[in-house]
């Protein structure tokens, strides 16, 4: 329950931080946030669903859709990403706006439906490249872009994620990410899944940074499970 808790507490969090809108567009929201999956080949099926089934409990969460009906407008800008190795990257979702339970279900059902797209290295960097590369063509304007980066290891493919971080933020991007934490590593996997230091500080300092609401949470593949409830410890 805890990495439920966990999405559904950053999705929230997200959704509940102030922010005003400047420019006029096709279409206003109250945020753009881009939903992505890590499924490189160290993504086994627990974790993989680990990730679908948090995504698609938590958009429905009654605490999430009250958030985003409080927000100025009512409505918000999401997109759902699958990334794994360097040029590894689909569209999943492409940018829907949701406004209340009916949309919220119809984007949550997509999400558990889609097949996976691919089982390649991990391109952190290249996760975050393509996610900014979704805020940039949306049809939809907000001030307020979010990108959520989950991942189960360092990143060993593509360019060096830091600048791809630091590029992210200085466009008012921010990146939020959940570590999955491998409880029994392989031999051939441990320095990726479990880097020294633990993949907590690798994200802290090399993926999520600084940004205004940035936040890193971790979870286990076993702590999944719907996202109804909330802990604080989150």
């Amino acid at each position: 329950m805890r990495a439920g808790a966990c999405l559904t507490a950053l999705i929230a969090i997200i959704l509940l931080l102030p922010g005003a809108l400047t420019a006029r567009a096709a279409e206003e929201v109250d945020l753009l946030l881009v939903l992505s999956s890590d499924v490189s080949r160290s993504i086994d099926t627990p974790k993989f669903k680990l990730q679908r089934d948090g995504y698609a409990a938590a958009i429905v969460n009654p605490r999430v859709i009250q958030a985003i009906r409080s927000g100025a407008l009512g409505q918000i800008g999401v997109s759902f990403v699958e990334w794994s190795g360097i040029g590894a990257q689909k569209i999943v979702i492409d940018w829907t706006i949701i406004h209340d339970e009916a949309s919220a279900k119809d984007f949550s059902a997509q999400v558990i439906e889609a097949p996976r797209a691919f089982a390649d290295r991990t391109s952190i960097s290249g996760g975050i490249d393509f996610s900014v590369a979704q805020l940039a063509r949306s049809p939809y304007h907000a001030a307020r872009r979010t990108i959520d980066i989950p991942g189960d290891g360092n990143n060993n493919s593509g360019r060096d994620v830091t600048v791809a971080r630091d590029e992210a933020l200085a466009k008012g991007v921010t990146i939020n990410g959940l570590v999955i934490l491998t409880e029994n590593p392989s031999y051939f996997s441990t320095n990726h899944t479990n880097p020294p230091g633990g993949l907590d500080n690798y994200y802290r300092n090399n993926v999520v940074g600084a940004g205004t609401g940035s936040h890193a949470h971790s979870a286990t593949a076993s702590e999944g499970g719907d996202l109804i409830s909330y802990s604080a410890d989150c």
